[in-house]
């Protein structure tokens, strides 16, 4: 064979053989599932050609075209979402009507009601952003909180007559997309405010495309230091980690005469970091300590019966739990190893139900500092209005969502604009009555207000054979 001939088959076999490579990856990329934009954790179902961002976004983003929340699907919520998507809005009152007879206690489908019902109306819009993806518990409980705040304004007449719609977006807790969430928020000139984000790490990434945007965010749960005057268009309804601090440290030396304490923390979490900070300046102000022993419920090697044995080696007599909603388990890993040896403290993360199913008697009688319990305000409405609606109680988050959005109506009452709205809620009067009391911001978006204590108890309101009542004194 001629010198010639072999060159162009030798070229022929490397062009097969690219073509043949090329084959191979894209069925690997586009069969398997594996995306390549750096997105992960969408819940939007989509498997193919990669999408761009923007895109994959609206996979996340709903005004009542599309169910975020799965798990509360039903076949009237089906049709009410596809008739909301052909803009047929009264077939989707219909129908999201008769899903709220099926399954009442689905906060997705209340929001999706009152968007249908306000769509061909005079309207106002705001935004909610929960962790769908990262903790569907925590996520519902916010967005009843928020469904509860948009029924009682619209059910009243709404915002200067203008009906309110709430968009929901799924985040995931995931900061780069709770960044890419705000961007989009931002760009979407009819949303005046936004409700979120969950997790502090979510609501300190998107904060800067806020601030930038001149677009408020009310956070119902961030309660990291960082976001203390991160940005003049930034807020927060949960009370500033410094009282919640104060509030356990003040138990643990004062009342439950315990002064040498260990705690666990998420070193992931902004917010677990804070409160250890404050916790530790609030014991030693008190007399305590914080004994210094590594437990770190984010570390791959952690070992849960190792902290208790290090603990009690070293005279600690308290532990206090401070996980990030991803940790809970970890965090209740450690209750189950202490065996009720050492006095258990908490943060208001691990006020959910998970904590009581899964903790079980290793968490009787765990203290935790919250913004809110139902039976801590008494003669204020929303509990027993939480009950009606829903079917039974709710929790803080849904209380601070509902009292973050009743700032944002209060603000929108005398003011059109983004701008005027952060105005508003930066006035020294600024003032507003929520399911947490009067609700009011510092100068830098905290809000201004102590946080209560709750001790986990035996009790069938939970249905888990243990609830969280307010501390006796």
């Amino acid at each position: 064979m001629s010198q010639k001939n072999e060159t162009k088959l030798l070229v022929l076999s490397l062009l097969i053989t690219a073509g043949l490579l090329g084959a191979g990856f894209w069925w690997f990329t586009n069969k398997s599932g594996v995306k390549l934009d750096g997105l992960s954790g969408s819940n939007s179902g989509e498997s193919g050609s990669v999408s761009q961002p923007s895109e994959r976004l609206q996979g996340r983003l709903s005004l009542g075209d599309k169910i975020l929340v799965a798990a509360d699907s039903t076949p009237q919520k089906q049709e009410g979402v596809k008739a909301f998507a052909a803009g047929d809005f009264a077939e989707a009152t219909t129908q999201l009507q008769s899903s709220l007879q099926v399954n009442r206690n689905d906060p997705e489908a209340l929001i999706y009601l009152n968007n249908a019902k306000a769509a061909n109306k005079k309207k106002k819009k705001i935004a909610v952003s929960v962790p769908i993806g990262g903790n569907l518990n925590v996520a519902k409980e916010m967005l009843r909180g928020v469904a509860q705040a948009q029924d009682e304004v619209n059910k009243s007449g709404g915002i200067n007559g203008s009906l309110l719609q709430v968009e929901i977006a799924n985040d995931d807790n995931n900061p780069a997309i709770a960044k890419q969430v705000a961007a989009q928020f931002v760009q979407d000139s009819s949303i005046l405010a936004v409700v979120g984000h969950n997790s502090s790490e979510a609501s300190l990434a998107a904060s800067s495309e806020y601030q930038n945007g001149k677009l408020v965010m009310i956070s119902p749960t961030s309660d990291a230091k960082d976001l203390s005057g991160i940005g003049n268009y930034i807020f927060r309804t949960i009370p500033s980690i410094r009282f919640q601090a104060e509030s356990l440290a003040n138990y643990a030396v004062k009342t439950a005469r315990k002064t040498n304490s260990v705690v666990c923390l998420d070193s992931n979490s902004p917010s677990s970091q804070s409160l250890k900070d404050e916790f530790t300046s609030a014991m030693s102000n008190q007399g305590g300590k914080v004994v210094p022993i590594d437990c770190n419920l984010a570390a791959s090697n952690f070992n849960a019966g190792t902290v208790i044995s290090q603990a009690i080696s070293q005279g600690a007599d308290s532990l206090l739990l401070l996980p990030s909603v991803d940790r809970i388990t970890q965090a209740l890993d450690v209750a189950q190893a202490n065996q009720r040896r050492l006095s258990l403290l908490g943060s208001s993360t691990l006020y959910t139900i998970q904590t009581l199913q899964q903790g079980q008697s290793a968490v009787n009688g765990m203290v935790l500092a919250v913004a809110w319990h139902p039976q801590a305000f008494p003669g204020n409405p929303f509990a027993r209005n939480a009950v009606q609606l829903w079917g039974g109680e709710v929790n803080w988050r849904s209380a601070t969502a509902y009292d973050a959005v009743q700032a944002i109506v209060s603000g929108l009452r005398q003011n059109q604009t983004r701008q005027e709205l952060q105005k508003a809620l930066s006035s020294p009067g600024f003032s507003v009555n929520g399911a947490t009391g009067a609700v009011q911001f510092s100068s830098e978006g905290d809000r201004n207000g102590a946080a209560i204590l709750v001790q986990i108890e035996p009790g069938q309101i939970s249905n888990t054979g243990f609830d969280f009542v307010p501390l006796k004194p």
